[in-house]
Order: C-alpha cells, then structure tokens, then sequence
C-alpha cells in the first residue's frame, strides 16, 4: 500500500539536510513526499530541489502559511490514503516509517497511529532539557497517548472528517487535530518502535519561546483549564504561603518544601540515568551543570506558561475562534 510522507518547512536550510538523508535510508520508502515551504529565505528551498533527484519529492510553497496551513495543504496535494507526518528539525531511524505505518496496513479498522519520539543530546543543557520535559517510553499509556506531528501516520479520510488540522491556531494546533480525532470515535494505535530523533531547545531564551507560544495556544484552544490554575495556585498561592508561615509562624514550615520538591522535580531526575545513556559522555563539571539546571528549566517553563497562556486567553475572547469540541 503505497504511503505519502508530508511536513512543512521554514528557513530549515541548517537541521534539513539530515531529515532528508534519513528519509533516502527508510526501510519502507513513501512513494511521495510532499514539503510545503512558508516563504524561507535561506537556502531550503535550494536543498529540496537538489534532493528531487533522489526522492520523490513534490515541493509547494505558500508565503506567510502556518504550520496546519501547511500540512492541510501538503495532504490536501498527497495521492495517497495512508499520510505520514513529521517535522523538518528531526531524524528518522530507518525502520521509522515501516513500523509507522503497519498497523494501517495491515489493519483497516486502525485510522492513526502514534510514533515516540527521543531526545538527541549534545550539550549539558540540551541533556537537562531532555531529562525534564519529554517523556520516556515507560511513562506512555498507549490508550490515552495523543501523538505528535513529528511522528504520526493516519488515513487521508479521517483527517478529512474532522476538517483537517485548525488553521486558526499556531501552536497545538497537533493536540487539537488529536483531540478530534478522539471526539470522533477514530481507532488509535501505538507504535514505540517508529522512532524520530530531535535536538531539544538550546537556550533558556529558546525554551521560552517555545514554552511561552505553547501556553498561549493552550489559551487560545481553551486547553487543559486544571493544569494551568494548579500553576497559578502553587506559584501565586501555596509557594507565597509556605513562606510566609515559615517567616511570621515558625521555620518548620518551610520543611513541606522538601517533599514538594520530591514531588516536582523526582520525575526529571529519574530520567536522567536514561538521558545520559543517548548522550555524549559528560564531565563531572558538566554533570553537576545538569543536576542544577533541572530545577531551573522545570521552574522557567511554569514562568513561560503563566505568561502566555493569559496572552491566548485574552486571544480567545476577542476572536472567538471555532469551538473545536464540536465534530
């Protein structure tokens, strides 16, 4: 059964030469790849073009699109039912697209299938980036696992009936095209072995970015509500009360930090052994760096989201964008 592999692209002259390179190496190759370009001003469109002579590559470009702009437009262009997608910034193993796309090819009633995704590290920070905000295999439950568009397949139709990806949001905009899915009754499956590599954000001015967009497109979909208020209350309430009562009360109060330090930071440091195997053996200078940037990267994402989710908020209630729950 043949399969078109899309993604979309922007100024990924640097990181897309090794995507590209991954895809020449799949077990299972697409009979098309369909790259929708947003207007790149380096030299990315260059690249595709020289590839076209070692994949079936079909390039479209539309300036200005966003990411669901563009995969709507890249499936909309595919020929075929079974669609793979992924993300410019990553690399493929190159069983990835075999094991991707068994479960629909070998099972009609299946209609999505979710990939894993892991952590390419090469810095002590990316190695502490790594180890707090992505999850390890073992953490996944595959019955409620909503996959990323850096590693998801799914037939053509049912993309069509939930619309497609929502071209109103910029950022998780792929939670939402999964949360419709799932309203939608569609048949899910779960595929550990279908693997893509990604280097995590570099910076904390990086990580900002990201987190920040991420929780104002949380606002703007009216996205996890409970999460973000158990933020807000222990950021704003419950950290301010601790200390105040350890001030004014007694200092045995502020020993409850302990165990809510347990709590908040034990599940990055129990990744870490498992970081570290995928990672270039570190120092002991740069080892300690990672123990210390852990809380720090958890506590600046929490500071990034509770800026821009009220940004998406205020968003939301000028705009009044389609209420996505409804399919």
């Amino acid at each position: 059964m043949s399969i078109s592999l899309i993604t979309t692209v922007l100024n990924e002259g640097q990181s897309l030469r090794r995507l590209l390179e991954s895809l020449r190496a799949q077990t299972c190759p697409p009979a098309e790849i369909v790259v929708v370009d947003g207007g790149s001003s380096d030299d990315t469109l260059e690249l595709l073009r020289a590839y076209q002579t070692h994949l079936p590559l079909k390039i479209v470009v539309e300036h200005g699109c966003n990411i669901s702009r563009g995969r709507n437009l890249a499936i909309s262009a595919a020929q075929h039912e079974i669609i793979a997608v992924t993300d410019a910034g990553v690399v493929l193993e190159a069983d990835w697209l075999e094991h991707l796309t068994r479960p629909l090819r070998e099972d009609p009633q299946i209609e999505i299938v979710s990939g894993f995704f892991v952590a390419e590290t090469l810095t002590s920070f990316e190695v502490a980036m790594g180890a707090t905000v992505l999850p390890l295999l073992r953490e996944i439950d595959p019955q409620t696992f909503l996959p990323s568009s850096r590693s998801v397949a799914f037939r053509k139709s049912v993309w069509a009936g939930v619309g497609g990806y929502p071209e109103w949001l910029d950022y998780c905009e792929d939670l939402i095209f999964d949360l419709r899915l799932r309203l939608k009754g569609a048949n899910f499956a779960f595929a550990p072995q279908a693997i893509v590599h990604f280097r995590p954000r570099g910076s904390l001015a990086a990580f900002w970015k990201q987190y920040y967009r991420y929780a104002r497109g949380d606002g703007k979909a009216d996205l996890w509500r409970r999460r973000h208020a158990i933020r807000y209350l222990t950021y704003l309430a419950a950290a301010p009360a601790l200390l105040l009562l350890g001030a004014l009360v007694h200092p045995l109060w502020w020993l409850l930090f302990v165990p809510g330090s347990v709590l908040y930071f034990g599940q990055p440091y129990r990744r870490l052994p498992e970081v570290l195997r995928r990672a270039p053996k570190l120092h002991l200078g740069a080892f300690l760096h990672v123990l210390a940037l852990i809380p720090l990267i958890r506590v600046w994402g929490d500071v990034a989201k509770m800026v821009g989710y009220p940004v998406g908020l205020r968003w939301r209630a000028q705009r009044r964008p389609p209420d996505w729950r409804v399919v």
